[in-house]
């Protein structure tokens, strides 16, 4: 059977898939580009559906800015912890735009830039289609048949989540909510309200590692654990989904070669909050920019060290630093206390949702209020 010959060929035509074919047409709009998925579009996906401005900020490089159109912006963030708590203004309005509507527009806007979507599974690295493409991207979600062929079964640090949706009550109206829990920490309880008269509604915490010798959660525990931070969520709550997430580490790893992975596939998922849309839209523009450049240059196999480079001038700093905080907040005084600090100081607020949604850092500032409330108490 003779290879099909395609430019670029993306596994995975989710938010990380359909950036790559933007990015890629958006540097050689004559490249031949193919999405493949294994489901149609549209379809649903397990997700807390909050769509950060950076989000936007990235989109807007490729033409695709306007994926959030219709859907009202949320500006309100409610954040606790039993009875620590604050809320405020966000500096940026999110959106909060179900997968279904979202990933169905960026397929659209990737087709009509002219990538070409075919429902195909591809379930070895051998697979036909990949072996005729100049280069291969893997946006095949968390449990990537191409992470998998590049770095083998190696142990990840993963969360596991539910998510449903749920009437929006007058107390959870306007409002992005995120409420912590007791359990092994990072552990919340999200209610993000859509604008349409139904909010996001989900809970999920870390999984236990190798050897640590507790049970895995079953989906009455995270259903009863949403509906005792969130009340009424859980009770009001359906279209149920469970998830599981490969948390980002100290140090991101992109092998050489003409094989990139971006989003999920690369285990690019924030480990404090578990966002990770804008890494799959950032890294997966990344990844097509850097397929059609060294497509370009006659040099595909350059493009693994290229992508490598590019994603950790972008996000290494940021990777190191969610890394720490997600560490230092499995323990609830450190939680606490930062609450606390931002309920104070209104810069230490803006610096936790940038941390938690887009590429943020800890500062001196953060630093020293957190050191701060733990002395206090």
């Amino acid at each position: 059977m003779t290879a099909e010959a395609w430019d670029l060929v993306v596994v995975g035509a989710g938010p990380a898939g359909s950036a790559a074919g933007l990015g890629a047409l958006a540097e050689d709009p004559s490249l031949r580009v193919l999405l493949l998925d294994r489901s149609d579009f549209p379809r649903d996906k397990s997700c807390g559906d909050g769509i950060a401005p950076h989000v936007l900020d990235a989109l807007a490089t490729v033409g695709a800015g306007d994926v959030v159109d219709g859907w009202a912006p949320l500006r309100h963030l409610e954040l606790s912890h039993g009875d620590v708590r604050v809320e405020g203004p966000m500096a940026r309005p999110v959106h909060v735009v179900p997968r279904e509507v979202l990933d169905a527009r960026l397929v659209e806007r990737a087709c009509a830039a002219g990538a070409t979507l075919r429902r195909h599974r591809v379930t070895s690295a051998a697979d036909p289609l990949l072996a005729g493409a100049g280069v291969v991207v893997g946006a095949d979600g968390a449990y990537s048949v191409l992470r998998q062929h590049l770095l083998g079964r190696r142990a990840h640090p993963r969360a596991i989540a539910i998510r449903g949706y749920a009437p929006t009550t007058p107390g959870l109206r306007g409002r992005q909510v995120i409420r912590y829990g007791d359990r092994h920490q990072p552990s919340y309880a999200w209610a993000f309200d859509r604008g349409d008269g139904l909010a996001n509604v989900g809970y999920g915490e870390l999984l236990p590692g190798d050897g640590e010798g507790r049970e895995q959660p079953s989906r009455r525990l995270l259903l009863e654990q949403l509906e005792a931070l969130v009340p009424g969520a859980a009770a009001t709550g359906t279209g149920w989904r469970g998830h599981h997430l490969p948390l980002s580490t100290w140090r991101w790893e992109q092998p050489d070669g003409r094989v990139l992975l971006a989003g999920d596939a690369a285990g690019l998922v924030n480990p404090m909050t578990g966002e990770g849309i804008y890494y799959a839209v950032a890294t997966g523009i990344i990844a097509g920019r850097t397929a059609a450049r060294t497509l370009a240059a006659g040099r595909p196999h350059d493009a693994g060290a290229a992508h490598r480079h590019d994603v950790r001038r972008l996000l290494a700093r940021h990777l190191r630093h969610t890394w720490l905080a997600s560490r230092l907040s499995r323990s609830p005084a450190v939680v606490d206390a930062g609450i606390r600090a931002a309920g104070r100081d209104r810069h230490v607020f803006d610096t936790l949702v940038e941390l938690g949604l887009g590429d943020g850092l800890i500062g001196p500032r953060l630093a020293g209020r957190l050191l701060d409330g733990l002395v206090r108490r």
